[in-house]
């Protein structure tokens, strides 16, 4: 069986950076890491590859030093690597990713399962996934907490609500993102970061993947990010203190003070 997993490069959540021109993320000396919702597709893919035998390719779109998460990646069990990366598709926002994600997992080919978080934790969309499937004109199911069987040509997984859980079964090959629930990511073994370190990452541009220059980037983002702004910092709390009753008390007039009561 053979499995895509798309991962993202993000930035740590405690360093992010605005660029008031563009309203992107600026991700040139900020840590970064791999989003975290990946990991667990990731850990599902090489599950799935040790009971069922195949390989796992992992595809990332981003800067050169996207590598990097490409590379841990296989430490985990990924056995191949394909970086999109070119100036082109800089800035695209879900839509214009999810088509530059589409065309060059079609470049891969040969794939039975593609395999994604539910979201990135910087866009927060959880509509990437979604748009490969569109492209690939293929099934999809989201929100997946764990694969029940995969055999045959389908899979049969439980699909997380608000509610509980659904149970879909999907024809391959198809999109599945998946929630944390579904697994615990294993660390890298001395084995695997050694491989890492030997892998060949493939690097492809959109000249590569034979792109529509119109729908990547900036000029094929259809969003419009009108503003964004970090929020202000949340001061600490009123520790009130005393009998209950002294509490009550203090809590009224601090309410009548801030004219909330």
């Amino acid at each position: 069986m053979n499995i895509i997993v798309t991962i993202k490069q993000v930035p740590d959540a405690a360093n992010v950076r605005i660029n008031p021109e563009t309203k992107t993320l600026v991700r040139e000396g900020v840590e970064s890491m791999m989003n975290p919702l990946d990991a667990y597709a990731l850990e599902e893919a090489v599950r799935l590859k040790e009971k069922l035998g195949g390989k796992v390719t992992v595809v990332c779109m981003g800067p050169p030093m996207a590598e990097a998460v490409l590379r841990e990646a296989i430490s985990l069990g990924a056995d191949e690597a394909v970086l999109l990366s070119d100036r082109a598709v800089a800035g695209s926002d879900t839509l214009a990713t999810s088509y530059a994600l589409s065309q060059t997992i079609s470049k891969i080919g040969d794939y039975d399962l593609i395999l994604g978080g539910k979201q990135a934790i910087d866009g927060d969309t959880a509509q990437v996934g979604p748009g490969i499937a569109v492209n690939l004109d293929i099934p999809q199911v989201t929100c997946v907490r764990k694969v029940r069987e995969c055999a045959n040509g389908k899979m049969i997984v439980e699909r997380m609500t608000e509610e509980g859980y659904d149970v879909v079964e999907v024809t391959l090959p198809a999109v599945v993102t998946v929630v944390k629930e579904i697994n615990e990511p294993r660390i890298a073994s001395l084995k695997g970061k050694m491989a890492a370190k030997r892998a060949q990452i493939k690097v492809m541009t959109a000249a590569d993947i034979e792109a529509d220059l119109t729908r990547l980037g900036l000029k094929g983002s259809p969003t419009n990010v009108v503003e964004i702004f970090s929020p202000e910092a949340r001061q600490g709390g009123v520790k009130l203190e005393g009998a209950p009753e002294e509490q009550a008390r203090s809590l009224v007039a601090a309410l009548k003070e801030n004219q909330l009561l």
